[in-house]
């Protein structure tokens, strides 16, 4: 298989209801897809992050210079061109792990549509649905927020995950816990807002008797993650500490986490997310897989990699209408708090034509013609 071609496709999808998070609130998806265009099949892929550097340092204009300049050049030269031959490719380019991820998922998604393999097959899924937890974003008010709960509940999702800061935290957690009872698998994510200067405070979640606390402290810190799990009840979860599974091997042998949660653009692909899964699963650790707000052409993916052996634990891969009234593919919709896991070729979905048509605000060719 050989490159021809690839371009970037730029969307902006409206969200049903803003989404906010320590980082701040997002109203709309605003990234790319990249389309690759090979002498055996064509592939798709999304980039998962946004047009600013504030959840991580990569932004959607920094990678399409990357992509044009950097790695296409790197794959186009490739004598077989394989997701597997890539990372090599690509390894005299330090970081932008979510830049190469979009472009290893693009000539996977090729590649596996040229043998006729679905990537659930390709990764060794050993389901072909996955229980699907939602992530409730800070909300104006406790009551707002019990609605919202409430209303996902009703939904059919199985686990609930709240996103927490400093000043909106045991108040929240108390009130879901008190109005929908103990046996609610209940999550929070901190999203990197607290130091261990805080630990007493986070020590009081421990009697809300939560699945996990992700990501409490600031990115990378495994030291000190590691100190406040040996003050909590409540197990660590590490998301975005975690780049590789060099790095996950590390901080379970420091005993920073008792939970992983892995995102494949966060580790550079599916590849490295099915490294870090083994890893994790080899050690009895639990994972799940995390989630970007992804379109359908994301969450697809997402879905393959969920249904792995390891992922024990609900991950964010929630239905289509949680986040956007039309998604670029035919929706993914939650049956008995499940989403099905895709069975076709490649990611198994495609964007359909005239929702792309809508949702585009602007093309670029990076390679080819």
């Amino acid at each position: 298989m050989r490159l021809e071609r690839a371009e970037i496709v730029h969307v902006a999808i409206p969200l049903v209801t803003p989404f906010r998070t320590s980082f701040g609130t997002m109203t709309a998806k605003d990234t790319f897809l990249l389309h690759v265009v090979t002498d055996a099949a064509e592939g798709w892929s999304e980039f998962a992050a946004d047009p600013e550097p504030r959840y991580c340092s990569e932004f959607a204009a920094g990678a399409e210079i990357v992509l044009r300049d950097f790695l296409l050049p790197r794959a186009a030269v490739l004598p077989r061109l394989t997701a597997a031959a890539l990372a090599p490719a690509l390894a005299p380019v330090k970081g932008h792990e979510l830049a190469k991820a979009a472009l290893e998922t693009a000539v996977l998604d090729a590649e596996l549509r040229a043998y006729g393999m679905s990537l659930a097959t390709y990764l060794g899924a050993v389901r072909d649905r996955v229980p699907a937890g939602v992530s409730v974003g800070i909300r104006d008010s406790v009551p707002e927020l019990l609605d919202d709960v409430e209303r996902h509940l009703a939904e059919g999702y199985v686990r609930i995950k709240l996103k927490i800061e400093p000043g909106w935290d045991l108040e929240p957690v108390r009130a879901v816990r008190e109005r929908f009872g103990d046996e609610l698998p209940l999550q929070v994510d901190a999203n990197t807002a607290y130091t261990l200067a805080d630990a007493e405070h986070l020590r009081k979640l421990d009697a809300f008797g939560l699945l996990l606390v992700e990501e409490p402290l600031e990115e990378n810190n495994l030291h000190a993650h590691a100190l406040l799990q040996q003050r909590l009840t409540t197990p660590v979860c590490l998301d975005e500490s975690l780049h590789n599974a060099r790095d996950t091997a590390s901080a379970i042998a420091m005993g920073a986490c008792r939970v992983v949660n892995v995102k494949p653009a966060r580790v550079g692909g599916y590849l490295e997310a099915r490294r870090v899964h083994d890893v994790a699963h080899a050690h009895g650790v639990p994972v799940w897989c995390g989630g970007m707000l992804e379109t359908g052409v994301g969450r697809a993916a997402n879905l393959a990699l969920a249904a792995l052996p390891g992922c024990t634990l609900p991950g964010d891969t929630s239905a289509s209408a949680r986040y956007f009234a039309e998604d670029l593919t035919e929706p993914f919709v939650l049956r008995d708090g499940h989403l099905p896991v895709p069975s076709a070729p490649g990611i198994g979905v495609e964007p359909l034509p005239e929702a792309l048509r809508r949702f585009t605000t602007g093309r670029s060719a990076l390679y080819g013609g």
